[in-house]
C-alpha cells in the first residue's frame, strides 16, 4: 500500500507563520540580494529542548529520536545533525526533502514523507516559513532536527508540540531540465527564454484537432505522473484563435500545484504518463477543454498549453 504524503511540513509551515507573527501573504516583489542573505539569519537558534534530542539513522532514510517525553519547548529550536556541501540555500528557492516527525508529548513517530519517490512535492524556502527557520542557508546534504511548540492559531486550529528531522536533498529547478526533443511537425513552435519562460507561435495552418494532441519538448527522467497525482508545474496557456496568453504560472512568478483529477480533460492527458523533468505541449479542442462550461470565455477555444513538470505526489492506494 502506498502512503500518501502527510504534508507534515506544509501544515507546520502555516502554523509557523502565526508563531513568528509573520504575514502568510506571498510578497509581490522579487526577492532582493539582501533578502537572500537574510535566510542565514532566519535559521532558528539552538536551545535546551533540541539539545535534549538525540537523532539516529542515516541521511536519506527515516530517522529515529530519543528524548525524555514529554519534551518541554517554548519556541522553534534547531540543530544541524549532518552538514552538507555545495551552494547555500537562498530565499525563494525550492527544495526536495524528506522528514520524520515525532510527538513531543509521547516520543512516538507521527509519520514520514519524502523518503520514497513521489511522496513529497518540492517546497519553497523563505525567511518566514518552517523550511527557512529549520535550514537557514544550509547546503544540500544537510540534516537538521528542530522543535515545533504546540499552539492554536487565530482560526482555532490546534497544533501539537512536535520534533522534526529534516533531510535537505537538493534545490529544485523551476523549469524543465530534460533532454530536448526534435520538434513535431504541425505543432506550435515553442521558444524558451533564459529563465525558462516559454512563448508560443501558432503555425499558419493551425486547426482544431478532434482530440488532445501532445508532443514532448523535453524528456525528463524523474518519477512518472500517475492518474490522481498532485503535480508541481510551471505552465503557459494560449488561445488557439489568436495565440494570446490566457493563463500562466510564469506570469504569476512561481510554480503551482494541483491534482491531475482537478483540471480539464486535455490537461490531464498532457500530464499522466509523463516524467518529472519533462516539458510537453498540448493542443486541446473545446470538447476536452472548457466546451462543457456554459458561459466560460474559453468555451469555444482550442487551447495550447506548454507544461514543465517539476514534481509529482502520488495518490494513496487503498
Amino acid at each position: 500500500m502506498r502512503r500518501r504524503s502527510l504534508a507534515i511540513l506544509s501544515t507546520a509551515a502555516v502554523a509557523a507563520l502565526a508563531l513568528a507573527g509573520c504575514s502568510a501573504e506571498t510578497p509581490e516583489e522579487e526577492p532582493t540580494t539582501e533578502a537572500a542573505a537574510d535566510l542565514c539569519d532566519a535559521a532558528a537558534p539552538a536551545g535546551d529542548a533540541i539539545d535534549a534530542v538525540e537523532v539516529d539513522g542515516d541521511f536519506g532514510s527515516e530517522a529515529s529520536v530519543t528524548f525524555d517525553a514529554p519534551l518541554e519547548m517554548d519556541e522553534i529550536e534547531a540543530k544541524v545533525i549532518t552538514e552538507g556541501e555545495g551552494d547555500p540555500l537562498e530565499t525563494g528557492e525550492y527544495i526536495s526533502y524528506a522528514a520524520t516527525v515525532f510527538d513531543a508529548e509521547t516520543g512516538e513517530k507521527v509519520g514520514a514523507e519524502g523518503y520514497e519517490a513521489g511522496s513529497a512535492l518540492p517546497a519553497a524556502v523563505s525567511t518566514d516559513n518552517i523550511f527557512g527557520m529549520a535550514l537557514g542557508c544550509a547546503t544540500p546534504g544537510t540534516r537538521v532536527a528542530f522543535t515545533f511548540p504546540g499552539q492554536t492559531t487565530s482560526d482555532g486550529t490546534a497544533y501539537a508540540s512536535q520534533v522534526y528531522v529534516l533531510d535537505f536533498f537538493e534545490t529544485v529547478p523551476t523549469a524543465a531540465t530534460g533532454e530536448e526533443q526534435d520538434p513535431v511537425d504541425g505543432f506550435p513552435t515553442v521558444d524558451v527564454a533564459e529563465d525558462g519562460t516559454p512563448s508560443v507561435t501558432l503555425p499558419e495552418d493551425f486547426s482544431e484537432p478532434d482530440e488532445t494532441e501532445i508532443a514532448e519538448l523535453k524528456a525528463g527522467d524523474g518519477e512518472t505522473v500517475e492518474d490522481g497525482d498532485t503535480v508541481f508545474v510551471q505552465y503557459l496557456g494560449v488561445k488557439g484563435s489568436d495565440g494570446s496568453e490566457f493563463d500562466s504560472s510564469w506570469s504569476r512568478g512561481e510554480p503551482t500545484q494541483f491534482s491531475t483529477s482537478g483540471v480539464i480533460e486535455g490537461f490531464t492527458k498532457a500530464l499522466v504518463g509523463q516524467k518529472v523533468g519533462s516539458q510537453v505541449i498540448a493542443v486541446i479542442p473545446p470538447a476536452e477543454g472548457y466546451g462543457a462550461s456554459d458561459g466560460n470565455e474559453l468555451q469555444d477555444e482550442t487551447l495550447v498549453f506548454v507544461v514543465d513538470i517539476l514534481g509529482t505526489l502520488h495518490a494513496s492506494e487503498s
